[in-house]
């Protein structure tokens, strides 16, 4: 299994800021200690693979720096050289780990899960939608016509639905909080909306009512699978109140559930804003070292 990172693209955030930027690296070292072979630095997306899900004219402004002032405020992080090219590398981590996991069954990015990027703006601290356009390089370069995106963040995977709006070879699944952002939400090809205070046992059972009638439906050969740290009881943003324990057994089921149907995975961190950046990193941890003992 290969896992990829980005962490080594810093960005230059003002102090104060919200987003945990240093989960990233947290988590990087944390998996060092696991699997230290399985790490590959994330190879950038190339201009032809965003634009599969992107107008060319955004990926010209991000990669120039042009943004407007009002793009910059959307996507939440001042533009920096340094921000562009993590925008490539994050998404160019998730092709990659789909890739992988064409040959492999599995494979990791320890960031991406970027579903609030639109085809023309980025929005929510996303720039580029990392699972659109590894599910268009796929069908593109490996002969995969069906991909399932499984979108377990805790806020709905608004961008992904509005690229994907329309695309009956990709089926966008997103569970998510009903009162939680984005006030507007796309339609995705199945969106299941979660009560505020939703806990483990009611947030398992719906997910394993519909993942599997959605595998045994669709037919995908893909997965692409947001594994988002926000449903978490302790999150700043979430609203749910999932344990450490409710959420292993969320990936346990969502690995599960793909092996058993020899479905390949790439699995994304996606998002976490816990009080305690060790909350965020310990739940991103225990995804990987799950997916790494099912697919043993």
């Amino acid at each position: 299994m290969k896992i990829f990172y980005t962490d080594h693209f810093v960005l230059p955030l003002p102090e104060g800021h919200r987003f945990p930027m240093q989960k990233y690296a947290l988590l990087r070292e944390a998996v060092q200690t696991l699997a230290p072979n399985s790490l590959f630095e994330a190879p950038a997306a190339t201009d032809d693979e965003l634009h599969l899900a992107h107008h060319k004219s955004y990926v010209e402004r991000m990669s120039s720096g042009t943004l407007s002032a009002q793009e910059i405020r959307q996507i939440g992080f001042p533009w920096s050289p340094q921000m562009a090219e993590r925008a490539r590398r994050s998404t160019g981590a998730t092709i990659a780990a789909l890739k992988s996991a064409l040959a492999d069954r599995c494979g990791i990015n320890l960031a991406g899960g970027t579903h609030h990027a639109f085809a023309d703006h980025g929005e929510g601290f996303c720039c580029y939608n990392d699972a659109a356009v590894a599910a268009r390089v796929v069908q593109r370069d490996c002969g995969i016509e069906r991909v399932l995106i499984c979108d377990l963040d805790v806020h709905q995977g608004n961008g992904t639905a509005s690229i994907l709006s329309g695309d009956a070879s990709v089926f966008t699944f997103s569970m998510h909080g009903e009162k939680n952002y984005p006030v507007h939400k796309e339609k995705s090809s199945l969106d299941v909306e979660l009560a505020d205070g939703c806990d483990d046992d009611t947030y398992l059972a719906t997910l394993k009512r519909h993942l599997p009638q959605i595998i045994a439906a669709f037919k995908p050969q893909a997965m692409i699978y947001l594994a988002g740290a926000d449903p978490f009881e302790g999150d700043r943003l979430g609203r749910l109140k999932l344990t450490k324990c409710g959420l292993r057994a969320r990936d346990t089921l969502v690995f599960e559930t793909a092996r058993d149907n020899a479905l390949p995975v790439a699995v994304t961190m996606a998002g976490g804003y816990a009080h305690d950046v060790a909350d965020i990193v310990d739940i991103h941890f225990n995804t990987v070292r799950t997916a790494l003992h099912v697919y043993s």
